[in-house]
């Protein structure tokens, strides 16, 4: 279903997602964890079972039916992604299992080729750890040097301190787009030209930004971008590697075995052309399928419009999060309009610890996230052993968030009862 001009878009998809019409604790579920994973709507759950009901078979090695339809509809997926990020080529597009694989791909098939002792890798003190161990690993391994961008008085990127870390030795960048924690909005046009300027590589982790707003690559300009399908209406267990032609050409393999070579003799083998050449063994092909269905149902709706309603729920939650005194809340402020950071709020509420006020709120069938958000390092800046954060999607609503905020009100007075 899309949404019409007149009704609010989460009204008109709410029944597309059966997971949400169901109760928690004998109260209706308010699914506020979107930022951790998305739920999946009947077009996604219906490509997967018809794959494996009508098409299951391997792709690209047979001839009969089956597999030249499993093949198509795996392949037309790469075309999907591909068009939804607007990437030059279908080439450039490597399923993976998820952003971290994808970001591990390029740490070991370009990072080890391409750096040495002294070379720099910029990264920011907001980045998920699937963005900062692959570099630390691989700074161990060759000797390069890792530095951390750090954060405004507003608690966002800040571009001068990164100015500031660019040199000739700087080989790479890799950064964040949204944050899951801050919620800020990297301007990551700004820093990937700042980068190409001075010879370095882009990687942009784009895991909390393809789900809410359209990405163009090519406007980027960035060298590598990664995302993960469980995020953006997906299943789990696939992702996918942007990578532009030339770059990914020239990177050796990351895995060896069947399907992304061309020849193999007794001593050595030649490779598949790209993107097969990264994609060894047999690949996850019903949750490749569905993901082109995810971007189907994504584009049926129009990432803009899922982006200006999401702005509308920012808005409205910040307003409402604003009625509680005992909040701290983490990351930039929205504008008035909604705009200026991602749907998403990360949170402490005084001595309550973030652990306690999920679980009371789980008694009043609302979901929220409660711990470090695999974001450690950024904590300890913030001095925050653990956080609660509340994410929006396209089909969370205002009720929803009135929700939250009557369940979070009761959760904090409780436990205020008790430290009283």
């Amino acid at each position: 279903m899309i949404a019409t001009q007149h009704r609010p878009l989460a009204e008109d998809l709410r029944l597309d997602f059966p997971i949400l019409g169901q109760e928690v604790n004998g109260k209706p579920l308010v699914y506020l964890d979107n930022a951790a994973t998305s739920q999946k709507p009947l077009a996604v759950l219906d490509a997967l079972q018809n794959y494996y009901r009508r098409d299951n078979s391997n792709v690209h090695r047979g001839v009969h039916t089956l597999s030249a339809r499993a093949t198509d509809a795996y392949e037309g997926a790469r075309d999907k992604v591909a068009a939804f990020i607007n990437a030059a080529s279908r080439q450039e597009i490597v399923f993976t299992r998820n952003a971290t694989e994808a970001i591990n791909l390029v740490a070991y098939a370009w990072g080890q080729a391409n750096l040495k002792t002294g070379d720099e890798i910029i990264l920011s003190v907001m980045e998920h750890h699937s963005n900062l161990i692959p570099w630390q690993l691989l700074a161990q391994r060759t000797g390069a040097v890792l530095k951390f961008v750090e954060l405004t008085d507003t608690q966002e990127f800040d571009l001068d301190h990164y100015r500031s870390l660019i040199s000739e030795k700087t080989k790479l960048v890799s950064v964040v787009h949204v944050s899951n924690t801050l919620g800020c909005i990297n301007p990551v046009e700004e820093i990937v030209a700042i980068a190409h300027a001075h010879g370095a590589r882009v990687l942009v982790d784009a895991c909390q930004s393809a789900p809410h707003m359209p990405l163009n690559v090519q406007a980027m300009d960035c060298d590598w971008l990664v995302a993960s399908g469980h995020k953006m209406c997906g299943p789990t267990g696939i992702g996918f590697l942007y990578g532009k032609l030339d770059l990914l050409r020239a990177m050796p393999p990351f895995l060896g075995g069947g399907e992304m070579i061309a020849d193999v003799f007794f001593d050595h083998a030649t490779y598949a052309d790209l993107p097969h050449k990264f994609e060894a063994g047999t690949p996850a092909i019903a949750e490749a399928i569905a993901l082109g269905a995810a971007v189907d149902y994504l584009n049926g709706i129009g990432m803009d419009k899922i982006h200006a309603y999401e702005e509308e729920l920012t808005a409205y939650l910040f307003q409402r999060l604003a009625e509680i005194p005992e909040l701290k809340i983490y990351g930039p402020q929205p504008k008035a309009d909604g705009s200026g950071r991602a749907s998403l709020a990360a949170f402490t509420a005084g001595e309550v610890h973030p652990h306690d006020l999920s679980t009371i709120l789980d008694q009043a069938g609302v979901a929220i996230r409660a711990g470090h958000h695999c974001t450690q390092p950024l904590h300890r800046l913030l001095n925050a052993q653990s956080t609660a954060r509340a994410s929006l999607y396209f089909y969370n609503t205002r009720a929803e968030i009135d929700t939250f905020i009557a369940s979070l009100k009761e959760a904090i007075a409780f436990f205020g009862g008790l430290f009283g």
